[in-house]
């Protein structure tokens, strides 16, 4: 395991969290956190032997909660708890995501509102270090109460039970857990309930969904430029001027790159005194367009970062007043609003991107051979690229239908509104990865058209693009297998090498 973490619930990062998920990087409790955690623990501990009424520690859960425990039977209380509320369905999520539920919940835990032991925290951590993967159903959460279906199915595999993956083998949690050497964890009173009322899958789906959005934004600006000099538009369009007078900061930023970028090109310059007015929109408009979803990821990027640093469990332990509060920091609205606005917004990428693929295939629009490729007809060049990207635009339509405008009662009525954040958040990631799959394909289209100007060199910027898909991707002079070249640009853009080579070249992209 990599040098872990130090987790205290009040600075985790997302870049932080995403090397745990995705770069094996472990999480380890800050010795600040220890000493919060104990101290709400004694406090639980001093409620239940006094009788305090405390819900889901005392009571019942839900429509239940007027029902109650025993003290003798409040430790078999959570492990019920976990059992009944893991009937989750459908496919399981992907490791990063099932890791970075674990590393969010852990720092929520770090905050010492929940009143778990610190043996119980420090045993999830354990999980996560050792490899341990839970096996977590993607389909169940309706998203208030916290993520509880896909939480307790984690949380399981800590007292033996459920499922894991360890080493990319699915097997019972008592074997992953005896695979690891790690004892299975018995629960005290309220532990079960901690586990699992929170909204770490949720966050951890759109946590990761921003990411790879925030990646997606300066490849956009990369294939809209390479895109303007293959269709010989003008870099007019981007001058600050413009842009000053309608100051959005995003539409500010994704101007000056592709003004950077395009510096330079013989391209742009042989056909300065041609007639044509103006670009079609998805040239010139590109700025304005890509500029409101770089505004829109920034409201979401505050709402996720506020969210990875917070309590959300119920009810909460104050240890530093000596009391307990009931409330619903569980609700998912504002995750469920933020990963909706992140899924409209990363989606626009894409529809601006297959209309200039269709301007690059096309021969009436583009001047350049039909589908990009020579002897058309025997060849039929990137014409079915355009449809694949059409039918990932056509579908992200259909999935970036607001989820949050929606609610169902349950728990007969006591929990009558819900925020459908895991739904938003499961389809927001569905979108990024088509969304990653437009803008490979209108790059490796670009490549292609700017090998069609074989006298004339692209610009700074465009030319460090091309070169870096050129060095995974030939030059298409007959059909071939075209998914594989799509696969390669794709992990290109996902590995950051394009912006890498066109940022060494031109500075920093805003």
């Amino acid at each position: 395991m990599k040098n872990p973490i130090k987790l205290n619930g009040e600075n985790f990062q997302l870049e932080e969290l995403v090397a745990i998920a995705r770069n094996g990087v472990g999480a380890a409790i800050s010795a600040e956190s220890e000493d919060r955690i104990n101290k709400a623990r004694t406090l639980v501990d001093r409620w239940v032997k006094e009788g305090e009424r405390i819900y889901g520690v005392t009571t019942g859960f839900g429509a239940l909660s007027d029902v109650t425990i025993s003290y003798e039977d409040t430790r078999k209380l959570q492990k019920k708890i976990l059992l009944s509320h893991a009937a989750g369905m459908g496919g399981h999520m992907d490791d990063d995501v099932v890791r970075a539920m674990m590393a969010l919940r852990i720092n929520d835990f770090c905050r010492g509102n929940s009143g778990l032991r610190l043996e119980t925290i420090q045993k999830l951590a354990d999980l996560l270090n050792t490899g341990i993967i839970p096996v977590v159903p993607e389909k169940g959460s309706v998203g208030a109460s916290g993520d509880l279906v896909p939480m307790a199915h984690l949380a399981l595999v800590l007292i033996g039970e459920g499922e894991a993956f360890v080493d990319g083998r699915r097997i019972s949690g008592a074997e992953a857990l005896k695979l690891k050497n790690i004892p299975p964890l018995e629960l005290a009173a309220g532990e079960g309930l901690a586990l699992i009322n929170g909204t770490q899958f949720m966050i951890a789906l759109g946590c990761l969904a921003l990411h790879d959005a925030l990646n997606l934004c300066k490849h956009a600006d990369i294939a809209a430029a390479m895109s303007l000099e293959t269709l010989m538009g003008t870099r007019s369009a981007f001058d600050p001027r413009i842009h000053r007078a309608r100051p959005h900061t995003g539409q500010m930023k994704a101007a000056q790159n592709m003004l950077k970028m395009t510096e330079n090109s013989e391209i742009i310059s042989s056909h300065q005194d041609c007639s044509r007015v103006q670009d079609a929109y998805t040239l010139r408009c590109s700025p304005q367009v890509h500029g409101a979803s770089w505004d829109a990821f920034g409201y979401v990027d505050r709402v996720i970062r506020v969210e990875m640093n917070a309590s959300t469990e119920n009810p909460l332990i104050f240890p530093e007043s000596g009391e307990f509060l009931s409330g619903g920091n569980f609700h998912g609205q504002p995750l469920a609003l933020a990963c909706d606005f992140l899924g409209i917004a990363i989606a626009e990428l894409a529809n601006i991107s297959e209309r200039r693929i269709e301007r690059l295939v096309n021969p009436q629009l583009s001047g350049l051979p039909a589908f990009l490729v020579e002897d058309g007809g025997l060849n039929s060049g990137f014409m079915i690229a355009q449809y694949a990207a059409a039918s990932l635009v056509s579908e992200n339509k259909v999935i970036a239908h607001p989820a949050s405008v929606d609610s169902i009662p349950t728990s007969a009525n006591k929990e009558d509104h819900v925020s459908m954040g895991a739904v938003a958040a499961r389809k927001c990631r569905d979108i990024v990865e088509n969304v990653e799959e437009v803008i490979a394909i209108e790059l490796l289209c670009a490549a292609q058209g700017i090998d069609l100007f074989t006298n004339l060199k692209a610009g700074n910027g465009t030319i460090a693009a091309y070169e870096t898909i050129r060095g995974e991707v030939d030059y298409m002079k007959e059909d071939r297998f075209l998914s594989a070249d799509i696969a390669k640009v794709k992990a290109l853009l996902r590995s950051g090498e394009i912006v890498k080579a066109v940022e060494d070249k031109v500075g920093t992209l805003y």
